[in-house]
């Protein structure tokens, strides 16, 4: 599925934290993995390079310096464009540590041009990252009853099959607001739902011949996400996210962006 792996960093131990999830899948099947730097100045390339070279060495990467003036995202795009089947895999703030998904952010132009999905991950900034490579054991695809999510879910399947891990599609419902006419108390309907997930599940698990379990989840929809995935490390979140208009409004307040923020594990996102 992916013959390379391409981690961007910007020197900053905030862009180092997705290297050990990014190692893990290369494992898998001796993928090559390449961390990317890129400077808009002559100047830097030798540090840079030391940098790289450096941090490549603990997991056994590659290391590629790029002096490129231009826009940093499309310098990123360029560079996974010139090797077919590349999923780049990077953090949602480096540096700046500017929220992830803010106006103008690379993290966000990168999952805009990516053409196909993207491994995002929200760094935590709490010392020294994990340097032991990741064994993904599972990867959970939300659903809402929606096409989008759906087509989502055959690239999270075909990205757990690759990696060798399980597939969870989840679901998350809410108890129904009562009618403001009238006294009768809110319900639920977990049998339909229930009957959705599993049928879902079960065409995902015939058509791409992968492990899958399935639940569903009970309350608003990010954080009963995030309490399913809480304290495990050998997972991630696939997701759609949307594309916006002019107005750029991004990707806040998506079940996306509020999953990044809150999940505390890697998402595998695209645009529709």
């Amino acid at each position: 599925m992916y013959k390379r792996i391409l981690v961007p960093l910007d020197g900053s131990p905030f862009s180092e934290e997705v290297i050990p999830y990014a190692a893990g899948l290369a494992s898998v099947h001796g993928t090559e993995l390449t961390l990317l730097r890129i400077v808009d100045k002559a100047s830097d390339e030798e540090k840079a390079q030391d940098y790289l070279g450096a941090l490549a060495s603990r997991y056994g990467a590659g290391s590629r310096c790029v002096l490129d003036t231009g826009d940093a995202a499309q310098a990123i795009l360029k560079q996974a464009a010139q090797e077919p089947a590349t999923l780049l895999a990077m953090t949602s703030r480096g540096r700046s540590g500017l929220m992830e998904f803010m106006l103008g952010s690379v993290a966000q132009r990168v999952v805009r041009g990516a053409g196909g999905p993207v491994l995002v991950y929200r760094p935590t900034g709490a010392g020294t990252p994990v340097r032991e490579p990741v064994k993904l054991r599972s990867v959970v695809v939300p659903l809402d009853g929606s096409a989008l999510p759906e087509a989502m879910a055959h690239d999270a399947a075909r990205f757990a099959h690759w990696a060798g891990a399980g597939l969870e599609v989840v679901s998350a419902i809410q108890p129904v607001i009562a009618a403001q006419v009238g006294d009768e108390p809110s319900r639920e309907i977990p049998g339909l739902e229930s009957g959705y997930v599993h049928t879902q599940a079960s065409a995902l698990a015939k058509q791409h011949g992968v492990s899958v379990d399935w639940d569903v989840l009970h309350g608003e929809p990010v954080q009963a996400i995030a309490d399913h995935v809480a304290r495990r490390s050998d997972v991630i979140l696939a997701m759609v996210t949307r594309r916006h208009d002019a107005l750029e409004t991004a990707l806040l307040g998506s079940v996306t962006s509020g999953c990044l923020r809150k999940a505390g594990v890697p998402i595998l996102m695209r645009l529709p």
